[in-house]
This record gives structure tokens, C-alpha cells and sequence, in this order.
């Protein structure tokens, strides 16, 4: 990462870094050290280590101060916030990836791995900042990027796990709880697929696959409720 890059990351995030080797760190996986053996800096796992707990007190702080629901839902919401896929999906409008420090193997690795490396790279960002500029300019920039979300987590119920959240809405609209069913599995005992489809009635809503039924149920039913306005009208 040269300097002028460091530097346009600064801008993007409204942060300018008094050690910039910190920041720089942030972006190091484990991996690129383990083929680029002397390199001058750490890999980012004890920063992604202070940046969860970081996050989560910040998180915390604001829900109970900003709202007077019962433990269990606030909890609920937090856990919304701060789960890796929300924090990759920021990771990525930050622009993170394009900063990451991989071994030639995980520049190649996509999909549930790279969004796993996001999330985490995004706590090791919390933590360089909290250590370089402290709690007040960190809890500025966790507004800016995670708070704002609040209202739709809590109006899109975003709180409930997919198959609870679309038998709510089914339940709500129709009055039919949804059911699954195995369309197809492949694979040896020890490393089956499934896909599994949802039905609501007779009606085939979505499909799904995933490695374990459960996994392919939720996959369904994620499925289903980003098309609900559309297979319902």
C-alpha cells in the first residue's frame, strides 16, 4: 500500500492517522505474512481483538441510552449490528478490499471466507482508530457508518434469524406458516449439499442451498424475504 493510497483511505473514512504504520496494519492478514516472511509490521488480529470489544461497548452504550426496550431486545439488535456479514457489507463500502494485505491464496478465495477477513479487518479498523485518536472520534465514526442502521434493523425486524423473520411475515400476511422441502442433495455422507425450497400453501416461494439442511432452509428463506414484495404481488 503506498502512501498516497493511505492517504485516500484517510480522506474516505474522515480520519487522519498520527501513526501510520497503525493504519497500515489494519489491513495485514495473517496470511501475507506467513509468504512474506520479515515484513515490518504485525498481522491485524490483536487490533481486530480491541476493535470488537470496542464496537461492542460503543453499540451497546447507544441502545441503552437511546431506547428503554427490555434487555433481550436490545441484545437482539446489537447482535444485528454487529454480525460479520453487517460489518463486511460496510467493510465494502469503505473500500476496504482493495487495501488488504493476502497471500496469493486468499486473493483468490471469495465469498463466505473474504466476507469472514472483511468483518474482521473492519474491528482491526475500530481498534487502530480507538488507539490512535480515542473513544470520542470513534464513537463519531461508528455513528457515521453502523448507528445510522438502527431504524431499518428495528423497522425491517432485521433482528430475527431468516426463518423466523419470513414466518412472521408469512404468518402476518397470509396466515400460512411456511414450510421446507428437500429438492435435491449430492455429495458423499461427510460432505453433503442440500437445496432445499419454500412453500408457503402450495405455492413455491424460493430455494436455497447450503451444507446442512438448517443452512439451506435459512437460505431459502433469506431468499424468499428479499423477493417477498415481488413474489406477492
Amino acid at each position: 500500500m503506498s502512501q498516497k493510497n493511505l492517504e485516500e483511505f484517510e480522506k474516505k473514512i474522515g480520519i487522519g492517522f498520527n501513526d501510520k504504520n497503525l493504519l497500515k496494519q489494519v489491513f495485514v492478514h495473517r496470511s501475507y505474512l506467513n509468504e512474506n516472511v520479515g515484513f515490518d509490521l504485525d498481522h491485524n488480529e490483536r487490533l481486530e481483538f480491541l476493535g470488537d470489544a470496542v464496537l461492542e461497548l460503543i453499540v451497546t452504550e447507544f441502545l441503552y441510552n437511546q431506547y428503554k426496550n427490555p434487555e433481550g431486545e436490545l441484545t437482539n439488535w446489537r447482535s444485528a449490528l454487529v454480525r460479520g456479514e453487517a460489518l463486511s457489507e460496510i467493510a465494502n463500502s469503505l473500500g476496504i478490499e482493495e487495501f488488504l494485505y493476502l497471500s496469493k491464496g486468499e486473493q483468490k478465495s471469495g465469498g463466505k471466507a473474504r466476507q469472514i477477513i472483511l468483518a474482521n479487518t473492519f474491528e482491526a479498523l475500530v481498534g487502530a482508530i480507538f488507539l490512535d485518536q480515542g473513544i470520542d472520534i470513534t464513537k463519531k465514526f461508528i455513528s457515521k457508518v453502523l448507528l445510522t442502521k438502527v431504524p431499518s434493523v428495528i423497522k425491517d425486524k432485521l433482528y430475527l434469524d431468516p426463518k423466523s423473520h419470513l414466518q412472521e411475515l408469512s404468518q402476518a400476511q397470509t396466515g400460512l406458516t411456511p414450510v421446507y422441502k428437500i429438492l435435491t442433495q449430492y455429495g458423499p455422507d461427510h460432505a453433503k449439499s442440500f437445496t432445499v425450497g419454500v412453500f408457503i400453501g402450495d405455492k413455491f416461494k424460493s430455494e436455497g442451498s447450503g451444507s446442512s439442511k438448517r443452512a439451506a432452509e435459512e437460505s431459502a428463506a433469506s431468499s424468499a424475504l428479499e423477493r417477498w414484495t415481488e413474489l406477492n404481488n
